[in-house]
Parts: structure tokens; sequence; C-alpha cells
């Protein structure tokens, strides 16, 4: 038999050595402290078998020498001429009695094969057994064997109390008065015993497996170091205490990339561990893992002009997403530039091409992204846009800018070389190169307005991933840039990203002022290859509506388009209703 602290001073081998051989299953799968709870709990068991057994057999040697005690009492009544004095006598040694029927495990070996001891023989032992009784020391050892060992049922002494005699009835009263003490006296050595087995079992009672009971998903950020963590949307897939630690086997396994949305079983950490862990992966990017395996990376994909129109009319009243799409179509694939002075309205513009994606497309997967952006704002888009918002804002640091947008940009690859549609809407692009301005590393070139010449590289290639796969999915991004800010660097910054949209929508803080909305600057809008969108009889009619409003200014022009399109109740209607 073991205890609790031989067991914690062994090593796991010799614990499972000793599991094996009390034949403990699953004892492989457990750690130490577990395997040292089941090895207690196994012996427990095992002692309390080997102690009912041992009470049973002891149950049923005490009944024959208590009944032969009492025929050999019966004798000496019947030898005896004078009864009374052997009844005072009887009285006066019956506490005697009891001593006798402690030694009466001596007889053990009945069970072995011996003869049944004679009631002649058991007579000659009774009657000088006087002398035993000073030996105290024997018989306290006979009492604490007789407690640790036994506790009598009390369905015994009522089979041995029929015996109608005195001599019967005092045995049996003082063997009930013996049986009651055993049971009071008997928890005092079995304490021990309690004390290392009961604060086991009741931690095994809530030892309940959770392993695969929970489902999580997260996207996948690689470290150096070849293992991973899946990063949860709830802190913008930065370090969290959601964190779900991801093995270097089930990486290599499954193909895994930074940005992979990963939805599967995970498990509690175990001690000594500080992050749940991935056990299972049901899909990845929404999509089964076999079918992810073999994908082409997304800088191998082919990149085409936009063929599918985004459409972007929800009511009439709404002018602003109407007029996008008749002068600025969007297409899956598009990467679109919008061009806005301070206070022109380009958040609200944001918001209402985002909530007419969500009505229209619910195909598409849409992403809010803003960088650097007051906090209130941040709080409005994440309630009134049916869309993933991904914000960092404006008092956190550059370094937490860079890692938002650059995790939200992986993840969105992730998702088009599944195939998947993809919206990214981003708030601003100007605030973005700032943020990768700051963090870059000082390389001694410098352009005007304090640019550093390798800070521009990391957002031109935010926005460049925007494109049209042949055979596959979309990555459509649409990116506000700040100008006429008086400062040089957002000019700098502007200037690289000027040629590179195939879509412009430029707002004039002219309308804003005379509180003209949205303050669209229709003819300096416009699409590459609007053609690809727009039906014939819509690019025909288009066309000699661009030729009339050429000669306006800006606000004659939006002022005259909105005075028409008010009275139609779509796009259709409104062309319709040109002349010619």
């Amino acid at each position: 038999m073991y205890d609790i602290l031989q067991l914690n001073d062994m090593l796991v081998p010799e614990l499972l050595d000793i599991a094996e051989q009390l034949k403990i299953p699953n004892a492989k799968k457990l750690d130490k402290q577990e395997l040292v709870y089941k090895i207690l709990d196994k012996q427990a068991v095992m002692a309390s078998a080997v102690k009912s057994s041992a009470a049973d057999d002891k149950g049923k040697r005490k009944r024959v020498v208590k009944t032969t005690t009492a025929n050999a009492t019966e004798e000496a009544d019947v030898v005896s001429g004078d009864d009374k004095p052997v009844r005072k006598e009887l009285k006066k040694e019956a506490p005697k009695k009891k001593v006798i029927e402690k030694p009466a495990p001596a007889p053990i070996p009945v069970k072995k094969g011996r003869k049944k001891p004679e009631p002649e023989e058991e007579e000659e032992e009774a009657t000088p057994i006087l002398p035993v009784l000073m030996d105290d020391d024997h018989d306290e050892h006979n009492h604490h064997e007789d407690q640790e060992d036994d506790e009598m049922p009390p369905h015994d002494d009522e089979e041995e109390g029929d015996d109608e005699e005195e001599g019967g009835t005092i045995v049996s009263h003082q063997h009930q008065h013996h049986g009651h003490h055993e049971r009071m006296s008997e928890p005092q050595p079995s304490a021990d015993q309690q004390q290392k087995s009961y604060p086991h079992r009741r931690e095994s009672a809530f030892n309940i497996e959770f392993d695969g009971v929970i489902m999580a998903e997260g996207v996948l950020e690689m470290m150096p170091d070849g293992y991973g963590f899946l990063r949860s949307s709830d802190y913008n897939y930065l370090s969290s205490p959601d964190d779900i630690y991801v093995s270097p086997s089930q990486i290599k396994l499954f193909g895994l990339k930074t940005g992979d949305t990963i939805f599967g079983a995970v498990r509690p950490p175990k001690e000594g561990e500080k992050y749940f862990a991935l056990l299972k992966v049901e899909t990845i990017n929404g999509k089964q893992p076999e079918d992810v395996r073999d994908r082409v990376p997304f800088d191998y994909l082919t990149p085409l002009f936009p063929f599918e129109k985004l459409n972007l009319f929800t009511v009439p009243n709404q002018y602003s997403t109407r007029i996008m799409d008749l002068f600025t179509p969007i297409g899956k694939g598009q990467r679109g530039l919008i061009v806005a002075q301070p206070k022109t309205g380009k958040t609200v513009l944001l918001k209402e091409v985002a909530n007419a994606i969500a009505a229209n497309h619910p195909e598409c997967y849409l992403m809010v992204v803003l960088v650097d952006e007051r906090p209130e704002e941040v709080t409005d888009m994440e309630r009134s846009v049916r869309a993933e918002v991904i914000a960092s804002t404006f008092d956190e640091p550059a370094e937490k800018h860079v890692k938002v947008s650059t995790i939200a940009l992986q993840k969105a690859k992730r998702l088009v070389e599944c195939g998947h549609d993809v919206v990214i809407l981003l708030d601003s692009i100007t605030r973005l190169a700032r943020a990768h301005n700051t963090v870059a590393p000082a390389s001694g070139k410098v352009l005007s307005g304090g640019v550093e010449a390798n800070a521009m590289q990391k957002p031109k290639q935010f926005f460049g991933a925007a494109r049209k796969i042949e055979n596959g999915g979309s990555l459509t991004i649409l990116a506000t840039a700040l100008i006429d800010t008086g400062s040089k660097m957002d000019e700098v910054i502007f200037e690289e990203f000027k040629g590179t949209g195939n879509m412009e929508l430029q707002l004039d803080r002219r309308l804003a002022n005379r509180r003209v909305f949205p303050a669209i600057d229709l003819v300096a809008s416009s699409t590459r290859r609007d053609d690809l969108l727009l039906e014939r009889d819509v690019l025909q009619r288009m066309n000699l509506l661009r030729v009339y409003l050429t000669d306006m200014n800006t606000e004659e022009a939006m002022s005259e388009l909105l005075k028409r399109m008010r009275g139609t109740k779509d796009n259709q209607e409104f062309l319709a209703s040109m002349n010619g």
C-alpha cells in the first residue's frame, strides 16, 4: 500500500508500472497528479473488498465460538450440583466472557482444513482463562486488531440470543454491548485512510473531461518558431486571453497560413499551460480542410478587370448610392479611392455603401477597417453597419495600426484563395501610410514631407491587393484618401496612390459648405472600364448625361442632378426620363 507522499516522490514510469499492476485503464493518458489519485482510489477499493471478505469469514467463526461457549456454560450448569452459586459466578464472570470472545480468533484456521475444536477441549481451555485476564497488553493488542479488521454484523447477535437459558442471555447481551463498542470505536483507526482517499474522491467527482466540448473560431497568426495562435475578433485580432494555441504539426498537416479563419474543437489548458489548445479542425475559411490544402497562393492568382457589378441601390431617397451606381460603378474586385477633404461626409458615405452591399450582396464578406480614427466613430460604425469592424483608434500606437491592418489584409487574401468575394472599406489609407512611416526603420532616404523612401511599400501592398481573380473570388477595396489638410506628408501620400486605383470618387468641400449632400464632384469622378459593368443602353445615356453636365460647375451639376432624381423611384426610371 502506497500513500500520497510516496507516490508524489515517484517518477511517472514508476507510477505507470504500479497502475499496470493495479489494472488501471487508460493510465498512459493521465498526467502525474491524476495518476496518483487513480492509484490511491484503486488501493482504497481493493482494501475495502479485502476487508468485507475478512469480515464475512470472521463473522462465521465467531458464531461457532460463541455457540461452543454457550454449550460449555450449559454443561457447566449440568455438572454443578448447586445451581444458585453457579449463576452468581456466571454473572460475576460475564465481563470476563467478553474478553474470552476477543482471543476467539485463535482457532481461525478452521477454513484452512483443520478440525473443528470439540466442546470438551474448549471447556478445558475456558476454565483456566483467569491468568490470561491479567495480561493487559495482550488484551489490548487483540482488541485493537479486532477494531481494525472487523465489525460484527448485528443480526448475528439475534441468532445467538435464541438460547432460553440465563447464561446464554448474558453472553448475547454482553456481545451486543461489545459490538456497539466496536462500532463506536472503529472510525478511529480508519480515519487516516479516509483522510487520504476522501479529497481525491471528491476531486475525481468533478474531474469532467472538457476536451472537444468547446468549439471556437479565430484567425491564425503564425509565429517565427513555427507554431501559431488563433486570434479573436473581439480583440481586433491582437493578443488576448482568448488566444488558442495551434501546434506546428497541425500547421504543416493542413498547410495553414497567417490569416486563415479556422473553426474547430479546443480543449482547456492543462497544468502548466497558459492557452487553450486546438484539438480538431472542422473548417478552414468556411471549407473542408482537404479542399483547402492544395490551394493556389494569392500572389499567383490571375487578376482581371472587374466585370461583376455590385448593386448599391437600396431606397429611392438614398441619392449617394444611386449616384455612385451611375457615375462610379463598383464591381467585384474594384480598387477604389475616395478622395476627400476634411468634413465632406466621407465616413457617412462609407457607411451607406457598406449597408447597401450588405443588403444586396450577402455572398460578399464585408470588412470595415478603421485606422487612426476617433473612438466614437468606431462605436457608431459597429452599431450601424452589418459588417465586421476592425478598428484601431488614434490614441493607440502606430505598431497597433500596422498590425491590425496587416492581419485584416491576410484574412481577406486567405478568403479569396478559397473562392470567396471579400469587400474591404478602409478609412483611411492616408493615416495607414502615416503609421507605416512611423514604424519604418530609418534608411537615410527621406522624401519631401518627411516620408521614408520605403515606408510606402506596405500601404501599396494593401491597396494593390484588390483584384478580380480568374475562375475564383475577388477582393474589393474602397479606401479614403485625405487631401487639402495642410500637411505636406498627406499630399505626398496621395500622389503615391493617385494613379493606382481603377475607380476614383472625389468629394468637394464647397458642396459640403453649402450643405449639398452627397458632396460629389460628378465631372471628376469616374471608373475605369465601366463598359464592363454597365449595360449598353445605360452606358449610352450616361455618356449623354456627362456631356450635359460638363458645361456646368460642380454646384450647378449636383443641384441639377438631384432635382431630376427626386421625382423618380430608381435609376432606370431616371434614365428613361432623359430626352434622347
